[in-house]
């Protein structure tokens, strides 16, 4: 479900895999992996869902 949310945010927001995962866990491979089967600890996924559903009040937002 986590990966699905991710995947809808970067098609809608057209932002690169990488870039997503540097921003959120400082990491440019967190989406790659989670679609090899990773699985990030419970304080990253809150973390990836607050950065999905505060991205639109950003500044930089589209």
């Amino acid at each position: 479900m986590l990966l699905r949310m991710i995947e809808d945010f970067l098609r809608r927001t057209g932002m690169p895999w990488t870039k997503f995962g540097r921003i959120v866990a400082h990491d440019p491979r967190l989406v790659g992996d989670m679609r090899n089967g990773r699985s990030p600890r419970p304080d990253l996924a809150n973390r990836i869902e607050i950065y999905i559903n505060t991205y639109s009040e950003m500044p930089h937002a589209l």
